[in-house]
């Protein structure tokens, strides 16, 4: 099983307090800050700009985890302040031309990864298995945090590790977003999953500080 990785969700920091936040995070050794981009269009919520959240990177080194929850990506790449080391999630669902979209971010040196909605079936991933470096699952219908995790979530997580190992991509990570919480995380860790977007139900949750969800986060998910 491969190293399992945490990906706060921006969305749900408080951004009052992001700088001490962040640097909380830094201190924990977060892998990445992921990064939701909604443009009222794919899904019916709109939240940060990437002029916005650009800011950040003066006060944290993190590489970014962008889900670009947008209409037809690849004529936005320009917009998205990507570098060297982050990670971009295309939705499968948000454009005609998915290939040329995770072309063009690769282009401007992230990963990329293809996001299936949960009704997406995963043998779309067939012809794009060599240009991908991940996948990603939402385990929630986008658009909006807070949400309870989609009846077979969990057979969906454990069907595409399937899918990847059956096609010689065992080294392919999962990634998970939607209702991450401390009682669903370590069953999507045992389904296959590796990087986890972790929201107000596990790392914000209100019952302990950002610290010390982190460690007990990350205690669920080895």
């Amino acid at each position: 099983m491969k190293k399992s990785t945490i990906a706060p969700s921006l969305m749900c920091a408080d951004f009052t307090n992001i700088k001490q936040e962040l640097s909380t995070m830094q201190q924990c050794g977060i892998e990445f800050l992921h990064i939701d981009i909604m443009d009222g269009v794919f899904v019916p919520n709109i939240t940060l700009s990437s002029a916005v959240v650009k800011q950040f990177r003066k006060i944290t080194s993190i590489p970014y985890d962008y889900h670009l929850m947008i209409t037809n990506p690849e004529q936005k790449a320009d917009m998205i302040d990507v570098k060297d080391g982050d990670l971009v999630s295309v939705h499968y669902e948000s454009t005609p031309h998915v290939l040329k979209a995770v072309q063009v971010y690769k282009a401007k040196g992230a990963k990329v990864g293809i996001a299936l909605n949960p009704a997406t079936p995963i043998n779309v991933l067939e012809y794009l298995l060599s240009e991908i470096d991940f996948v990603l699952i939402m385990t929630v219908n986008p658009g909006f945090s807070g949400q309870t995790m989609v009846p077979n979530a969990l057979e969906k997580i454990a069907d595409t590790r399937k899918f990847l190992d059956k096609r010689g991509y065992k080294n392919m990570p999962i990634e998970v977003d939607g209702n991450v919480s401390f009682d669903n995380a370590p069953k999507m860790r045992k389904s296959g999953a590796d990087i986890f977007v972790a929201g107000t139900s596990s790392v914000y949750s209100k019952d302990a500080d950002l610290e010390q969800n982190i460690i007990n986060f990350r205690k669920l998910i080895k």
